[in-house]
């Protein structure tokens, strides 16, 4: 997981709900874990992506270059060519351990055809629980 808005929402929801988060990303690119934390959590930074899915239920990746960032994209692809989440990853983790993806995903990037369309992958899900939440935010802001 690299520093995007999923990872610091990670960040905060570990500090409410009290689960053990490991972060993977290169070096300079860590999230800034001070500006998230208000109470005590249990929060490892790490280069090594091996490491922070050793006993995971839940692996997540986000993309490597988002909007804005194209003219970056070579450097990123490089920057973070180790950190794909593809099966020998996904061994790692605990068995029955799932795989999320905020969408979209770019397949061969950030995470293999293999994860993305294995059937521990929950992407789908994911993305349909999320549109359930911005239809009931569209009625909230239309409607007060």
């Amino acid at each position: 997981m690299m520093a995007t808005t999923m990872c610091n929402t990670y960040i905060e929801a570990a500090q409410i709900f009290g689960f053990e988060l490991s972060i993977a990303c290169p070096r300079g690119f860590e999230p800034k874990v001070a500006e998230y934390i208000r109470q005590p959590a249990q929060i490892t930074l790490t280069t090594d992506p091996a490491e922070a899915v050793g006993h995971a239920d839940l692996v997540v990746t986000d993309v490597w270059i988002s909007m804005g960032q194209e003219s970056e994209a070579a450097a990123r692809r490089a920057t973070f060519a180790g950190y794909q989440v593809d099966e020998a990853l996904m061994a790692r983790a605990r068995p029955d351990a799932l795989f999320m993806h905020c969408l979209p995903a770019h397949r061969g990037e950030e995470v293999s055809a293999a994860v993305l369309d294995h059937p521990a992958s929950v992407v789908w899900d994911e993305a349909g629980n999320r549109l359930h939440a911005q239809k009931a935010l569209l009625e909230f802001l239309i409607n007060g």
